[in-house]
């Protein structure tokens, strides 16, 4: 039996706790030592050159072993900071747990490391006189499985994110700090990285000096299966496409293809009108092995498709805009950048408050070039919105949730799954923001009779001061102001009455799609593009009928709040055994739900969950539903113009 007292001093703990007593509030770290405050970023150069070398050869045991070489001015408490905050992320997600076998010393003797226990993301080291730079080594031991985070390397290949693997001083701005990187590969590997080259030679590759800023922006993919095209032959500012894959032969490509990732690029010159990088390199794995990543950066892009990327163009939906999308981002977000964004440095917190601008319309850019440049059609993009459109219409968690207030969800959920996303809302500034942007593309071409559309936006916002590489930071009023000067309009009430819609009687924002000369309809089959990518991916929708998703197994993988299955107490995890006394599978449960159309006959489900079964009726009656974009009679097909390539 427990003993009264140790329950009702945990209990008197747990309430000080809760209530934030001052006394434990006040009480010291168990250190032998005072802790050095963590000086703030100032913007002035950092003393010297930290040298960093990185040894990815024990692609065994997916161990990368770093040195750093660290100047220091004077003796004294020297404070290094593990990055927190890692740019395109957008919240605080730098994994320090994955560093191991700290070491930090001078002139040959070991220093003591004390990490703070309020910044555990900042190392305290004392300095001792005379020393002119300390020597800092460490293992990054990267996720073996996908379990453990993000798989990082492979036997056939690697990413190396420098942000991820090296400390740098406190009390500077990033764009302040010099880095003289080099990196050691396997044997015969090659790579491709935005970095400068200075030379490569047996395994060894040394980079120009650079910024912390251009470091952490600038990641390498290297592998064993390489191949490089150049995108942009003859152009000013090179752009090219730097493959890595599971096999050989996942590099080949038709001329064909690779003439529609030149197209790409070339579209985006024809919107944007300007360039703001020196080069351009898409650093694309084709695996199903390296960890899923699109991820944006000023001059490059980590883009991972899938193993028949290039082999089977055509059966591959699920990638298709994803270069178009990671491209923009060199305009959008990485050269101008929203103000709350622009911050010191790695581990001064952010703010997202304009990621609707920065990923939504991104997220309408990248599928508008990938249309216009050939690697989708005009209709697949038309397919994608009427997708998008169905997922907002009436989506349950604006009942309480505005869209603005999801732009701090890769803050408040770090990009976890889950249970009810439709209900608890996850992100939605990417797809509603896109939206929101094709709504403004279709007012303004409607209000200017066709003479201008968002497009003039993009060159005003983005295509000016060309070949700069300082990030401009804009802000709402910016964004309105350079909106106003293509059309006049009350901009910041259109932009806030859809950002801030909340409530039982709020709408999404599919004025543009009508606006554009398409309705939203739902028919009993897929559209074309919706049924090859569920295919491809290997997963059912029914939401839109019961309100539940399956995938290959039958398993619910997603239920809509609010649906018939939500209410019949379903969640994700069961799996269908049997539906109206047949044996389970996406076909059977469709006949279903077409059988049931128009009359009285249940819908009747076995199901399972670990050793727990149960029995399930749905008195659903209105046959399947998917949804389409029809054209609106005798309306001008402006969503259509949108999607058509430009000729200059």
């Amino acid at each position: 039996m427990m003993r009264p007292l140790p329950r009702l001093l945990l209990s008197a703990c747990a309430t000080a706790l809760l209530m934030g007593s001052p006394a434990l509030a006040q009480m010291a770290p168990a250190l032998d030592r005072t802790l050095a405050p963590i000086p703030a970023p100032r913007d002035i150069p950092y003393p010297g050159t930290i040298v960093i070398d990185m040894d990815a050869t024990d692609i065994d045991r997916r161990i990368v072993s770093v040195r750093q070489t660290i100047p220091v001015a004077q003796p004294g408490p020297l404070i290094l900071l593990y990055p927190e905050w890692i740019p395109g992320n957008h919240g605080p997600v730098g994994p320090v747990d994955d560093i191991a076998g700290l070491h930090i010393t001078a002139n040959g003797q070991a220093l003591r490391w004390v990490r703070n226990t309020l910044k555990t993301n900042a190392f305290e080291v004392e300095v001792p006189a005379g020393v002119s730079q300390v020597e800092v080594a460490f293992k990054w031991l990267t996720p073996i499985d996908g379990s453990q985070g993000r798989v990082v390397i492979t036997d056939e290949m690697l990413n190396i994110q420098w942000e991820k693997a090296l400390l740098y001083p406190a009390g500077y701005y990033s764009r302040q700090i010099t880095f003289k990187p080099t990196l050691r590969l396997p044997e015969g590997w090659q790579y491709g990285v935005a970095l400068d080259t200075e030379s490569f030679a047996d395994g060894l590759a040394t980079f120009a000096p650079v910024t912390l800023e251009h470091l952490a922006d600038s990641p390498v993919f290297a592998g064993a299966h390489y191949r490089q095209v150049d995108l942009d032959p003859g152009g000013r500012s090179p752009v090219r496409l730097n493959i890595v894959a599971d096999e050989p032969e996942m590099l080949a490509a038709s001329e064909a293809h690779i003439a529609q990732h030149r197209s790409l690029v070339q579209q985006a010159d024809r919107l944007f009108g300007a360039r703001h990088f020196n080069h351009y390199d898409f650093l694309v794995a084709v695996t199903d092995r390296l960890g899923g990543i699109g991820l944006e950066h000023h001059r490059s892009s980590e883009n991972s498709v899938d193993p028949k990327y290039f082999t089977d163009p055509t059966g591959t939906l699920a990638d298709r805009d994803l270069l178009g999308h990671e491209y923009t981002h060199s305009w959008n977000g990485k050269w101008r950048r929203p103000a709350d964004q622009l911050v010191p440095n790695l581990n001064e917190p952010l703010q997202n408050s304009l990621l609707w601008v920065y990923e939504g319309q991104t997220q309408y850019w990248g599928l508008v070039l990938t249309a216009r440049a050939g690697l989708m059609s005009k209709q697949q993009a038309i397919d994608v919105i009427a997708n998008t459109a169905a997922s907002f219409a009436d989506i349950p968690g604006r009942e309480w949730r505005a869209m603005q207030d999801t732009t701090n969800d890769p803050i408040i959920a770090r990009r976890q799954a889950q249970p009810w996303p439709s209900y608890q809302r996850s992100e939605d500034y990417y797809r509603e923001g896109a939206l929101i942007w094709l709504d403004a593309d279709t007012l303004i071409r409607e209000q200017s009779r066709g003479r201008r559309s968002l497009d003039d936006f993009a060159k005003a916002f983005f295509g000016v001061q060309d070949g700069s590489w300082d990030p401009a930071p804009y802000t709402f009023g910016d964004v309105t102001g350079t909106l106003d000067g293509i059309q006049t309009n009350d901009w910041s009430t259109f932009l806030r009455t859809r950002l801030d819609a909340v409530g039982p009687d709020a709408t999404g924002p599919l004025g543009g799609i009508e606006r554009g000369g398409y309705r939203l309809v739902w028919r009993e089959t897929p559209n074309d593009y919706t049924k090859a990518l569920n295919a491809e991916l290997g997963r059912n929708d029914f939401q839109y009928s019961l309100g539940l998703s399956t995938n290959a197994a039958n398993r619910i993988t997603a239920v809509r709040w609010g649906s018939l299955a939500f209410e019949a107490g379903l969640t994700s995890g069961w799996e269908i055994v049997a539906v109206n006394n047949r044996a389970a599978s996406p076909t059977v449960i469709a006949e279903a739900i077409t059988a049931s159309k128009g009359n009285q006959t249940p819908i009747e489900m076995m199901l399972k969950r670990g050793e727990q079964f149960r029995a399930v009726s749905f008195a659903y009656h209105d046959g399947l539903r998917y949804p389409h974009l029809e054209r609106i009679p005798g309306t001008p097909d402006r969503l259509g113009d949108i999607f058509s390539p430009r000729s200059r």
